[in-house]
């Protein structure tokens, strides 16, 4: 288990149930808000030490291993956006080996589907899309593998994440508050981040910063009064060319964006041997995801190539 820095806060510790009408506490659209009536919340406190945070363990067991040993080169507490389960070739490994550090993980649509039983990975893609079609595959197999004692763990996650760190207060989330599964991407409208940041402050109270995932691009953006932070994720590169998946780092105030070096081809022969060959396994070495349906106009390395 790697000892996390605030040793004092457990797995379960300081998690409230928290149940309102988000949209009345807002004053917004009911369609404006999915799924949010009830929220938990999980409070670490004050953590001024190095803080690792990643997303998107995505059922690549190497890469996990890989992000848990430079928490622990680092002495880094560590926490996780979600998703530990999806595209790869190893669940109930990545499960256990989560499990196994002991660190705080937020509750991503995966957590969530597969806890409630349900038949698709809860991302709303499109129907009939690209990205649809293929997370069909996945989504089974890891549903096969997935324990019932790991889906109760999965049902107990908390929603939010709250810690203090040197003076700043940062809320970590999936995708949005306001739906786990929202797409936020560096170029989204200033709008949207708004809506989210209300969301989250209705729920918690201020905060400086928040840190999501979900999106599996990495980036900072100015919102409010401090930034919206996407720690990336480390199952899967994020549509750049380069298999290098990624994380954040929190250190002295300063937040540090990183690139992960990975057993690539261990990941790839596990999902060969899952019979995960629809697109993700070559995505893992080409670093570029088999569609970019879920991508704005902007971001598709297609039409930045020409």
């Amino acid at each position: 288990m790697i000892q996390n820095a605030a040793s004092s806060v457990d797995e379960g510790s300081s998690i409230r149930d928290l149940s309102f009408d988000l949209g009345s506490v807002m004053g917004v659209a009911d369609d404006a808000i999915k799924g949010c009536d009830r929220m938990r919340v999980q409070d670490l406190g004050a953590i001024d030490d190095p803080i690792l945070v990643f997303g998107g363990p995505y059922s690549n067991l190497q890469a996990t291993e890989a992000v848990l040993e430079q928490a622990r080169k680092r002495s880094a507490y560590v926490i996780c956006t979600g998703d530990v389960v999806a595209y790869c070739g190893r669940p109930a490994d990545t499960v256990a080996a989560i499990r196994a550090a002991g660190c705080p993980v937020v509750a991503g649509n995966c957590e969530i589907q597969l806890a409630a039983g349900a038949s698709d990975c809860g991302c709303g893609f499109e129907k009939g899309s690209s990205c649809d079609l293929l997370s069909v595959r996945w989504f089974r197999f890891a549903d096969d593998q997935i324990s019932s004692d790991d889906r109760d763990w999965m049902r107990a996650l908390p929603d939010i994440v709250t810690f203090s760190h040197c003076g700043a207060r940062y809320g970590v989330i999936h995708g949005g508050v306001t739906d786990v599964a929202r797409f936020l991407w560096s170029t989204s409208p200033a709008d949207v981040f708004e809506l989210e940041c209300q969301a989250l402050e209705a729920i918690v109270g201020p905060v400086d910063h928040v840190i999501a995932g979900h999106s599996g691009i990495p980036f900072r953006r100015a919102v409010g009064r401090g930034e919206w932070i996407n720690a990336g994720v480390v199952g899967m590169p994020p549509h750049d060319g380069n298999a290098d998946t990624a994380f954040a780092v929190l250190t002295s105030g300063q937040l540090s964006l990183h690139r992960l070096t990975y057993d690539v081809g261990g990941a790839i022969a596990d999902m060969e041997a899952a019979g995960l060959t629809q697109g993700y396994h070559k995505a893992l070495r080409s670093g570029y995801w088999p569609s970019e349906d879920v991508l704005p106009p902007d971001l598709r390395s297609s039409l930045a190539k020409g």
